[in-house]
């Protein structure tokens, strides 16, 4: 595959005399990095030995990805592809994924450039003085347990004479190189993700260990910011967002996404991730944020606090509601129900309380029915999503395996059922706008049940407040 530019200099860089190149290619020692076998290497070879046997006779290739630019010459900090990541256990950039059609697989990457290049210390993407040191292709190897070559090679081994699928979407230059080399057939590409989704729906037990780091990181991460909690009436949203963030990069990769945190009515935006308004005592905050770790799990937790620690009257009868709506979509989360099982018990329970409080223009049984569901503009989405190295995972599968398909043990998904009173909504009482409450947990379908991985987290009125007080002093 063709490289960024010749050095991978910009404009502004100080011109290179070739004495000075000369003498930096000189006097180097290429020390080897301690690598271990990567405790998903197993799990990830029997991942691509079923990925093999769905596809027989063909090639397929599942790029990692590469930098996407920030700004001008500023990139964000990479994240690998999750089906990549997932077959490989590989995180760095520009690596190729190719399962040849006798099922064996090889990983086509970019290792560390040698020191006869000016690579190293002019490039700013790939230079191990600028970016820092690769890994050598026998490292990746030894790392990886499998065999591992230069993604140089890739171009030569591809021909027209093997049915390739590719997984599109992730390296636009995987994409040409490809369509130069083979016949392309989007709705086989199509498929290959497809698959690759519907795959990782059903979690393995060390996929369950790293989702339940997660989840307990992410615990941590909401303390910190209760305990920072005269410097968040200071500073506001801003505040939770960089204590929590500083929690996952400590103990993680990264957020598992952009974190939420709507204090007053910002928590009426389902996905206020501006995060620039201020904590108001005697409102509520709402906080939606994950914790992605070290292997790319995340977690996906809400609750829903009140910035005095103590919830007025109206905010806890509205926040009993929503809990008891969560509580009864947890409770139809088992073996051979329906995804949706755990939407429709807590929207039930939601339209119930909405008729109760008189907001509903018809019976709650009336608003229930799919031909009306007027109760939704107070609930406005679903219940639901799958969980994994994706936050919304598996987002490729088909309907009927996923949407309108049913929970299997070892699927991982969200219950988060929520309330929102927009502050110009003319159909509600005054006292209700401006209020938004969401409560999530990640929940584990079990063989006879589920598991609630977030439940370190308290979610009762009472327990929210005990929390509160005790991290605060």
């Amino acid at each position: 595959m063709s490289e960024q530019n010749e050095t991978g200099t910009q404009s502004h860089d100080p011109a290179v005399p070739e004495a000075y190149a000369a003498f930096m290619r000189q006097g180097w020692a290429d020390l080897p990095s301690d690598v271990g076998r990567h405790p998903v290497a197993e799990h990830a070879a029997r991942r691509r030995s079923r990925l093999a046997d769905l596809f027989p006779g063909e090639r397929l290739v599942v790029p990692a990805g590469t930098f996407k630019v920030r700004a001008n010459d500023t990139d964000y900090r990479f994240r690998p592809d999750t089906a990549h990541t997932w077959l490989t256990g590989n995180q760095t950039t520009d690596a190729v994924l190719v399962v040849e059609p006798d099922g064996s697989s090889v990983l086509y990457a970019r290792p560390r450039s040698s020191r006869e290049t000016d690579e190293f210390f002019r490039d700013r993407q790939y230079g191990a003085l600028w970016a820092g040191k690769r890994p050598s292709l026998s490292e990746l190897a030894e790392l990886l347990d499998m065999e591992v070559r230069h993604v140089d090679e890739l171009d030569q081994r591809l021909d027209a004479s093997t049915k390739t699928r590719v997984h599109r979407g992730v390296h636009p230059e995987v994409e040409r190189t490809l369509d130069r080399a083979v016949t392309s057939d989007e709705g086989a590409d199509a498929e290959l993700s497809r698959v690759l989704s519907e795959l990782r729906l059903v979690k393995d037990d060390w996929e369950v260990g790293e989702l339940q780091q997660a989840c307990d990181v992410t615990t941590l991460g909401f303390e910190d910011s209760v305990r920072e909690w005269d410097r968040v009436l200071e500073f506001g949203e801003r505040w939770i967002e960089g204590t929590f963030f500083r929690r996952a990069r400590a103990m993680g990769n990264d957020i598992g996404y952009d974190s939420i945190v709507g204090g007053g009515s910002h928590a009426t935006t389902l996905h206020w991730i501006d995060n620039t308004g201020p904590i108001t005592p005697g409102e509520l905050v709402l906080l939606d944020m994950g914790v992605e770790n070290t292997n790319l799990y995340t977690a996906d937790v809400t609750r829903t606090l009140p910035v005095s620690g103590t919830y007025t009257p109206v905010q806890r009868d509205l926040y009993q509601l929503v809990l008891d709506a969560q509580s009864a979509g947890i409770e139809a989360v088992r073996p051979g129900a329906a995804f949706i099982a755990a939407h429709d018990a807590a929207m039930r329970v939601l339209a119930h309380g909405l008729a109760d409080m008189g907001l509903l223009p018809v019976s709650a049984e009336e608003a229930l029915d799919p031909s009306s569901k007027v109760y939704a503009r107070w609930t406005l989405h679903g219940t639901s999503h799958m969980l994994g190295m994706d936050v919304h995972d598996c987002a490729q599968a088909a309907p009927d395996a996923y949407a309108k398909g049913t929970l299997a043990e070892g699927m991982v998904l969200t219950v988060e059922p929520g309330l929102y009173f927009q502050a110009d909504d003319l159909l509600v009482p005054e006292e209700l706008r401006g209020i938004g409450i969401r409560i999530e947990d990640d929940i584990l379908v079990t063989a006879d049940g589920s598991r609630n991985l977030s439940a370190a987290l308290p979610r009762s009125p009472d327990a929210v407040e005990e929390w509160m007080g005790r991290l605060r002093g």
